[in-house]
Parts: C-alpha cells; structure tokens; sequence
C-alpha cells in the first residue's frame, strides 16, 4: 500500500554551502534544474528547491530566480515541487514567503521556531574562497539568530493559505513541535501536517538516534495520528539518521543542502548520488520508494496541475 511506502525529499542546493566547499553543488539555474531532474529520476518524490543569484551565486530568494528552475521542472518531471520559505538566516519572511506566494507550488517548508543556526566553523577549512561575499557569510552565522517568531509564522500562512500549499514543517528541536501545537489549536494549520525532523546543525537538537525517538514520541503525544514525518540530518548523520528513521515508518531526506558528502571524506559527486544510496539502502532493508503521486495522496496535496509556474 501506498501509505506504507518511502517518501524521499532531495534538497537539491541550500543556503549553508557555498561555491567554494564542493565543485558538485550546483550554482546555475541550469545545473539547479539538471540536478533536480537527475534526483527525480533516481527516486525522489519530492524536490526541495532553493536558488542562487546568477551574478555571484549567493543564496537567493527572488522569485525572478526561480522562474527558469520551475518552469523545466514543471515540463520535465512530475516529482512534487516544494520551496523554501527558509532562504537564508539573513532573511526576513516577507521576503522569504515571496516566491512561494508567486508560484503556488503543492509543498513549501516553513521553519518553526528562532534559533541559533550556525555554521561559522565551515570558514575555518578553507585557505581560500571564490567569491568575496562566501567567508563573511558564513563567519557571520556565529552572531546571527535565524528568526522566525509566532509572528512571522502567523504572515507566511496567512498569505499562502489562498494557495492551499501544503507546509513542511521544519522542526530543529523539541520545542518546535510545541510552536506547531500551539499554531494548530490557534486554527493556522491543519491536520494531518508534515513533519521534518531536523538534527545537526549547530543550534538545534544533535544527530543521535535518541534524539529521534524522543521527537518522534513528542509528536506522537501532540498530534496523535494527524501527522506524517521525515527526517533530516545535516553532515555526517545524513545517511545513518536517513536509514533509522526510515525503519521506524518515517520519511527522509537527502541532498547537497544537509551534507556535500556521500561517504566520510569523499565528497558526493551529485543530488542524485545520495538518492541513489538512501533508495538502495531502504530497499534493502525491505521497504519500497513512493512515486511522485503516492507521495501526493499520502500528504493530500493539491497536485501539480494548481501550481502557478
């Protein structure tokens, strides 16, 4: 049965990493979009997508930078498209909600609580950078906070809920399931939602399976049966944390967005690698991938022909 089945997200290129940190990242709107299809292809239901500024390939979130991305997307897979409403830590929501509000995909994540996110010891392995923005930006984590009040959380699903998206709920710590909760009984979301339980980045909760087992009995607590899970794991525990969850009936995640790696130390040499693993490895141990469209009957998503790209 469908139900039973796999769902595989690949985050395709995020805000954390840079052009420097891996020559397989992809920084184009075309390689973004050839990397998402080649994802697809190796089993991913759904594509979460971010986007780059062509100029410099910093993290972006303007809408005019994901129109080429979407637009192939739309006429080349029917994997379920999903944008970030996270963006970047320097961001603020309005300009975080906008391509999503522009577009009306079927899913978008939404981040469910302020937190410190950092990521400043990345700028320690490198000797030199491509791009003058890339140290700065990074160095810079250390004194940010990632914001995302009850306020702003309030905005982004008041202005997308004419466009019945369907949001992932991003959940770095225990204490986001309870925001989630609380938004819930104040009518903001509806049941059942969907979950993405993230471990290892620096602020949030750590990449160990006890971790997992007591956000997943939180949530059991809090939302009984009206919820579905995923999880995510940045770095090292992307695999090991991928595979556990999806032996306790959970969902996953992968992509160069949570971990440039494949195997401790080699560098993966594209989305669609980590697919391939994460797929080999569920099947293996017995389970089954779900399509594009069992994921959208799974999550009660309004199907790809009411997105407006």
């Amino acid at each position: 049965m469908a139900k039973d089945k796999v769902i595989i997200t690949c985050a395709v290129t995020g805000a954390i990493h840079t052009p420097t940190m891996s020559p397989h990242l992809p920084l184009t709107h075309d390689q973004i979009t050839q990397a998402a299809i080649e994802a697809a292809e190796a089993g991913a239901a759904i594509l979460h997508i971010h986007t780059r500024d062509p100029s410099d390939f910093r993290p972006s979130v303007t809408p005019a930078h994901y129109a080429p991305i979407l637009s192939v997307l739309k006429q080349s897979t029917n994997a379920v498209v999903n944008i970030t409403t996270g963006g970047a830590p320097t961001m603020q929501i309005a300009e975080r909600v906008a391509a999503a509000e522009t577009f009306s995909p079927e899913m978008c994540s939404l981040n469910m609580g302020s937190m410190n996110f950092g990521f400043h010891p990345l700028a320690e392995r490198f000797d030199r950078f491509d791009y003058d923005w890339e140290k700065p930006y990074i160095e810079g984590s250390e004194a940010n906070i990632f914001r995302n009040t009850f306020a702003d959380i309030k905005n982004a699903s008041e202005r997308l809920a004419p466009h019945d998206v369907k949001f992932e709920h991003e959940c770095y710590d225990v204490g986001h399931l309870y925001n989630l909760k609380f938004c819930m009984d104040a009518g903001l979301f509806k049941p059942p939602v969907f979950l993405q339980f993230v471990f290892g980045v620096l602020g949030g909760i750590g990449a160990d399976v006890e971790n997992l087992v007591f956000m997943k009995k939180t949530a059991d607590k809090l939302f009984g049966q009206d919820y579905r899970w995923s999880v995510l794991a940045a770095g090292a525990g992307q695999m090991p944390m991928a595979a556990t969850a999806a032996q306790m009936g959970g969902h996953v995640r992968v992509g160069l967005e949570d971990s440039l790696y494949i195997e401790r130390g080699k560098l993966a040499r594209s989305n669609a690698e980590q697919v391939h693993k994460i797929r080999h490895l569920v099947e293996t141990l017995g389970g089954q991938i779900a399509t594009p469209d069992e994921a959208r009957e799974m999550l009660n998503l309004k199907g790809g022909d009411r997105v407006g790209f």
